[in-house]
């Protein structure tokens, strides 16, 4: 079924952002997986790498919801183009946008990386007045 890997992630984040809840996120991910962003020194590896990380993701925000602009499946590789909006514990407003690349081997992540602008993130999580960027045009693929 066409996107159907992309869509388990997709709902997986969704229920971490809505919930906290990380397990369904964590069950995507295989033993050997790499994670990391734009971010991070460093890379996380395994299913607690991934615990890690997306913990920290979490943790980094007091409120978080992510939309997809564009979800594209390819064979074992999927890109996701989003935007990201909430809350720092600051109480600022943060508003974010990036691409994350997603390699399966077969039903399990092995790889995820995000790619955004770390400047803007910073500038929203200290401030939240980072300038945005218009999105876009894109026409469906």
């Amino acid at each position: 079924m066409a996107m159907e890997r992309a869509q388990r992630f997709v709902d997986a984040l969704a229920r971490l952002e809505e919930s906290g809840e990380l397990e369904s996120l964590l069950e995507l991910f295989g033993d050997d997986a790499q994670v990391s962003n734009v971010a991070s020194r460093r890379t996380f590896h395994g299913k607690e790498g991934a615990r890690e990380f997306w913990r920290e993701y979490k943790g980094m925000l007091r409120r978080v919801k992510s939309t997809f602009r564009n979800m594209i499946e390819a064979g074992d590789r999927v890109a996701l183009e989003w935007e990201s909006s909430g809350t720092a514990h600051n109480g600022a407003a943060v508003d974010y946008e990036g691409v994350s690349i997603i390699e399966w081997d077969g039903d399990r992540i092995s790889r995820f990386y995000a790619y955004f602008d770390p400047r803007v993130l910073g500038l929203e999580l200290s401030q939240g007045n980072a300038p945005r960027s218009e999105a876009p045009a894109t026409a469906p693929a």
